[in-house]
């Protein structure tokens, strides 16, 4: 039941690992708003909708591993319509591995586990399916532009 999804970016492992762990650089490619403290038990918070803090947005979750410029763990909350079914009790956990490449990319593997065995949770999975793949695309197409803070600062 793992979401599991790679794929190559043309840029260094560093450069990839602060697209996910700085504030300044994931608003740039994932959500318009975040706190992110770059350490384990530091905030992972994206939101989604920043004028109300209560709804699509990932407060409270936390990071879980932090090897950098390796391996980034953090819990993560579903959207509002897979509240019920996400953000009660033991949360999912999204893992992304960055891994350099011989050709001077690096191969981000996105891992995203703990799904519960019922139908909400498989809608849930599946919506987040497409969700990643549409993430990483806007991170891949960000990064290699060749313009602005997360190819160039």
């Amino acid at each position: 039941m793992t979401i599991i999804q790679e794929t190559v970016i043309q840029a260094d492992d560093q450069l990839l690992w602060r697209a996910w762990t700085e504030s300044a650089r994931i608003t740039k490619w994932f959500a318009p708003a975040a706190e992110i403290e770059p350490r384990v038990g530091g905030k992972f918070e994206l939101y989604f909708n920043p004028a109300n803090r209560e709804s699509m947005c990932t407060a409270g979750c936390t990071i879980l591993q932090y090897d950098e410029p390796h391996t980034l763990v953090f819990e993560w909350k579903g959207p509002d319509p897979f509240a019920d079914t996400m953000n009660q009790g033991e949360l999912t956990r999204v893992k992304v591995s960055f891994r350099p490449e011989p050709d001077g990319g690096t191969k981000i593997t996105l891992e995203h586990t703990g799904w519960k065995d019922s139908e909400a949770s498989l809608q849930a999975r599946e919506w987040h399916v497409d969700a990643w793949k549409g993430m990483l695309a806007s991170l891949k197409s960000n990064l290699e532009s060749g313009e602005g803070i997360l190819c160039c600062g």
